[in-house]
């Protein structure tokens, strides 16, 4: 039967937000911590170190996609179970069926692949990877796709496509890392496809930080509650501008700050703020 149901209307609304509390994926772990707010994903194959088939990529990308409507959840964790963060693509259940698909085919794959890491980057929440020991191929794109990173001494990083006879240039990887790291630094990790030691990542700014493998998921956990305890709204604004403004003049970004500044400041959140700082207290802030 048709919905009789009209945008704008109450039960329109509601169903646009989705809440993700209940959501129990096949292919990974969810679970949601600080009263709903913060949402962990944790690829949980780890006698495999973690890796992705045809349909973990389907399913996190859907998943990722379905957060946009997620008002409950305000910053999500990424990691891996077991000590690993993401070996990248199974071998056997990806790349041996790849080598027998028709290029239709896999055009169909790689454009899912790439949608995954657009997904990733168009939901509002911040994504923070927490990464111990491999993350490699598709693994250290899921990294790299986050906004935020932290590694263990003992994370290893790899974009290994060249290894099995690919391109770097995958899932975006020749866009964004180098404006992570720098077009020399990321030329050279692309070409060899050589691990990158998490020393080396802090000092090349592509972690932002590396914790003991003990406490990896509650610092990136607190930092998550952090952020989901500030303005959402402001925070998907930020998240959107620092992705829009690849593309566009300064002249450009200013304006379009200016506009995204505005609406900002029409939020209660901003009052908000401006009330606990007139009572000298600390705003407590609702997301509108």
């Amino acid at each position: 039967m048709k919905s009789t149901e009209k945008p704008g209307t109450p039960d329109a609304m509601s169903a646009m937000r989705r809440p993700m509390a209940q959501r129990t994926p096949r292919h990974f772990e969810w679970r949601v911590v600080d009263h709903g707010r913060v949402g962990i994903v944790t690829l949980a194959r780890p006698e495999r170190k973690n890796p992705l088939t045809f349909e973990s990529y389907a399913e996190l990308r859907d998943h990722f996609r379905d957060l946009v409507y997620a008002s409950d959840v305000r910053a999500v964790v990424l990691t891996g179970a077991g000590g690993n963060f993401c070996s990248g693509g199974d071998v056997f259940e990806i790349i041996e069926p790849l080598t027998r698909m028709a290029v239709p085919e896999l055009m169909a794959f790689t454009r899912m692949t790439g949608d995954l890491v657009k997904a990733m980057r168009a939901c509002p929440q911040p994504i923070i990877a927490a990464v111990d020991g491999i993350a490699a191929g598709a693994g250290a794109i899921l990294a790299m796709a986050s906004d935020l990173r932290y590694a263990t001494p003992r994370a290893r990083t790899a974009f290994l496509f060249t290894k099995v006879g690919l391109a770097g240039c995958d899932m975006g990887a020749c866009a964004m890392l180098p404006r992570l790291i720098g077009q020399g630094r990321a030329a050279e990790l692309l070409y060899t496809g050589r691990m990158m030691d998490a020393a080396e990542g802090e000092r090349w700014g592509f972690y932002n930080s590396v914790v003991a493998p003990e406490i990896l998921l509650d610092e990136a956990t607190k930092l998550a509650s952090t952020l989901a305890q500030g303005p959402s709204f402001a925070h998907a604004m930020t998240k959107t501008m620092l992705q829009q403004e690849w593309s566009v003049s300064v002249d450009q970004a200013i304006e379009m700050e200016a506009q995204a500044q505005a609406l900002c400041m029409g939020t209660k959140d901003f009052r908000r703020a401006f009330e606990a700082f007139a009572r000298k207290a600390a705003p407590q802030f609702e997301g509108d």
